[in-house]
């Protein structure tokens, strides 16, 4: 009988006769097992105990806990973590997976752009609006209304590109399927577009096997999200764009912090 004993140790007792001889010790066995012998009577019967040490298959999110079957670590940032189950239908998992996928590049190009918009903002370079603001500028060359419909336009047309690749992948590289313009972007794969407009340096070219890159840039794009989250939560209570409360804290790094931010918001709401 074995008795489990978390998740990684196995404990296994054994029993065999021995009439001729006394025996204790630890022996060591290969796959990580070792054998504790205790000593026992002549004529009586020899008891050990195994104790199996079983290597965990691949890193997750929390430490010793199992992910579920359907997440097997074969996608890129694969480490088990889906508390709610939304991927255990395999259709809707591919679909969440190019989901992320676009809101982690969005997160990323928005997160370059506020900070970069604000550090010129703050140093006076350029006279720009506060990140929160800038939807609410009215441009000389257009009126908003028309700024909004090009943009409609555009992303509309991008995402039903998206769309219709993933639902059938490469019919978006056929030819005539974008003006002509099919070799320039060369699609990979769903969620991976390439070509010289979207891939100029020419990284992953075999994106089957490109799993170092797809994970940095999975990684990235996590990060981002929570920042972007962050300078949401940031904006709402300080009302200044994140170069101003960097610098805030900088200036008296012990006394001027979240903890303190968040308490003194409190007590003048």
């Amino acid at each position: 009988m074995a008795v489990a004993v978390g998740r990684v140790f196995l404990i296994q007792p054994c029993s065999s006769s021995s009439s001729s001889f006394i025996c204790k010790g630890t022996c060591k066995h290969s796959l990580g097992i070792t054998t504790t012998l205790w000593s026992a009577k002549p004529g009586t019967t020899r008891r050990c105990m195994s104790t199996v040490v079983r290597a965990q298959q691949r890193p997750t999110w929390l430490p010793g806990l199992d992910p579920p079957p359907y997440l097997d670590g074969k996608l890129a940032g694969d480490f088990g973590f889906d508390p709610l189950g939304l991927g255990e239908d395999p259709d809707s998992l591919k679909w969440y997976v190019q989901a992320e996928l676009v809101h982690a590049r969005f997160a990323m190009a928005g997160i370059a752009g506020i900070l970069f918009t604000d550090l010129l903002r703050v140093t006076g370079i350029n006279k720009l609006p506060v990140w929160y603001e800038a939807g609410a500028v009215k441009f000389d060359f257009a009126n908003t209304t028309t700024l909004f419909i090009i943009q409609l336009l555009l992303m509309g047309f991008a995402e039903t590109k998206r769309y219709m690749d993933f639902i059938a992948p490469g019919s978006q590289a056929k030819d005539g399927s974008f003006f002509g313009l099919e070799a320039a972007l060369e699609g990979l794969e769903p969620g991976y577009p390439g070509g010289p407009l979207l891939n100029p340096l020419g990284l992953a070219k075999d994106i089957k096997n490109a799993h170092e890159w797809k994970l940095k840039e999975i990684k990235n794009g996590r990060l981002a999200m929570v920042a972007m989250l962050g300078i949401f939560v940031q904006a709402s209570v300080t009302h200044v764009g994140p170069i101003d409360n960097l610098v805030e804290h900088l200036s008296n790094p012990w006394h001027k912090t979240i903890i303190q931010t968040l308490a003194n918001s409190a007590s003048s709401s």
